[in-house]
């Protein structure tokens, strides 16, 4: 089969590319194909942002702006946008960029080495903020920069830079032009030759007749854990299905007792859109990988890829959410939890794709907390995540929902524990019987994260902690002490 044809704008220009291979990274074509070196290869698995571009998406009339990990970043998956590098934001007379002066007066690069990335990120954050004539506090740059590692020069003099890129007289770049670029590359303006072996189709109808004559292609919703297979496992498909440009996938509708989320829509967007309506899952969405992989990664590809330790699933458990799946042959929905089977392992026939998240909204008294534990606070595996969401009316337990990660193979309810709850009076001691039942439930195993005895210590602390924020104690965690800084 023959690879499509890419187009994307980069320095101005509208590049077009043949005879790239399917599983090709935007980082191999940047760094091999092109020799362009300025784009740095750190630990080639999206966690250190040594990588990172900024790519330009047309919505609507508007340019977004978003900066991703180029390594775990297919390079077929840039058809159509806009792509810009380190070495690519200096002005047009070769002065530097308020992004890259602003890290020059803070002192803010040592080696080098992962300069490039903390400039790109930086440079998203100025296209978003600064341009729009939007403050950027601190924390805001730091949730910015939370998919870049800095090994020697330290983050402070970085996040010094941020602040100060602001303040440095402004560089617009001509977003005329550049949506006429856009327009005339974007994929519904251009026809592709047939039997291809990368496939992006634009509308659900085109995706369900795909799958279903090529049930063996990869499936791609963002690619944040495929490319892992392809950098780390060298995996390699000779078809590769992409379901992030089908306009039915990228929308999100509130409906009257739902939020329904198409697959196709990004993380960062998705947890914008939950946040909304349930302001206190910042923290937790902040410590969701680092901005790069959400910017990319799409809730459909982190449900469907049913990781044990995928942390939106024992959230999305808790607050009773659904998933909708298609086919040509028609459309089921079943609870979140039920589409798993084994560790990897789900319910989706081979025609089938997920296509749809539903999330019910809010409830009056509602009490919803996410814990995730992990080594270190931000861009970070968990060893545990735990979502509870109780209805407490008259001081007993009417409802109550518990999603737990990082205990078995799968994301899973904790349906024996709620059974304990419900129509229980809520005190200490019906937490205290509700521990026991959750620890009894699981047999989590130990691996390199940690062991099973501290995961079932995480638990029973957790239940606690629950206990205790229901009671007014105030949480101090960091993530929820950033939160604080920033409403301030």
């Amino acid at each position: 089969m023959n690879p499509p044809i890419i187009q994307f704008v980069w320095r101005g220009e509208i590049v077009t590319l043949q005879h790239v291979p399917p599983t090709r990274t935007l980082l191999q074509l940047l760094r091999e194909d092109l020799g362009h070196s300025a784009t740095k290869e750190g630990c080639n698995e999206g966690d250190c942002g040594a990588c990172t571009v900024v790519l330009g998406e047309l919505k609507g009339d508007q340019i977004s702006y978003s900066a991703i990990n180029s390594c775990i970043r297919l390079a077929h998956a840039v058809d159509g946008m806009a792509l810009w590098t380190a070495a690519d934001i200096a002005r047009a007379d070769g002065a530097a960029h308020p992004v890259q002066q602003a890290l020059h007066q803070c002192h803010a690069s040592q080696c080098g080495f992962c300069t490039p990335g903390f400039a790109m990120s930086l440079f998203g954050l100025y296209q978003n903020k600064v341009l729009k004539d939007q403050a950027v506090s601190r924390c805001q740059a730091q949730e910015a920069l939370s998919g870049n590692l800095c090994r020697c020069t330290g983050y402070r003099p970085i996040l010094d830079a941020a602040e100060q890129m602001a303040s440095l007289p402004r560089v617009q770049m001509d977003e005329a032009l550049l949506r006429r670029q856009l327009g005339t590359i974007a994929p519904k303006n251009r026809t592709q030759q047939g039997g291809l072996s990368y496939e992006a189709p634009i509308r659900m109808e085109a995706l369900l007749a795909a799958r279903a004559a090529r049930p063996q292609a990869q499936l791609v919703a963002g690619c944040t854990d495929v490319g892992l297979w392809v950098n780390k496992l060298h995996m390699d498909f000779s078809e590769v299905l992409d379901l992030t440009r089908v306009a039915e996938l990228k929308t999100i509708e509130v409906q009257e007792s739902h939020t329904v989320i198409g697959a196709a829509v990004s993380l960062h967007d998705a947890f914008a859109a939950l946040e909304s309506d349930r302001p206190q899952l910042h923290g937790f969405f902040s410590r969701f990988a680092g901005l790069p992989v959400r910017h990319a990664g799409t809730l459909g590809g982190n449900v469907a890829n049913g990781s044990p330790i995928g942390d939106s699933m024992p959230l999305l458990i808790a607050l009773h959410a659904s998933v909708v799946l298609m086919s040509l042959r028609g459309r089921r929905e079943l609870p979140l939890e039920a589409l798993y089977t084994g560790y990897r392992k789900n319910v989706m026939a081979a025609d089938e794709v997920l296509a749809f998240v539903r999330v019910p909204l809010p409830q009056p008294d509602e009490l919803l907390r996410v814990y995730k534990i992990s080594k270190r606070s931000e861009d970070d595996i968990s060893a545990v995540c735990l979502g509870i969401r109780l209805h407490v009316q008259g001081g007993q337990v009417k409802q109550a929902s518990i999603g737990v990660g990082g205990v078995a193979a799968t994301p899973v309810r904790a349906a024996q524990t709620e059974a304990a709850l419900v129509g229980q009076d809520w005190t200490h001691s019906t937490v205290n019987r509700a521990k026991a039942c959750l620890l009894n439930e699981f047999q989590p195993i130990s691996d390199m994260r940690a062991s099973a005895a501290y995961r079932l210590q995480v638990l029973d602390g957790l239940m606690e902690r629950l206990w205790l924020e229901s009671q007014g104690v105030p949480d101090t965690s960091l993530a929820n002490l950033l939160l604080e800084g920033e409403r301030a």
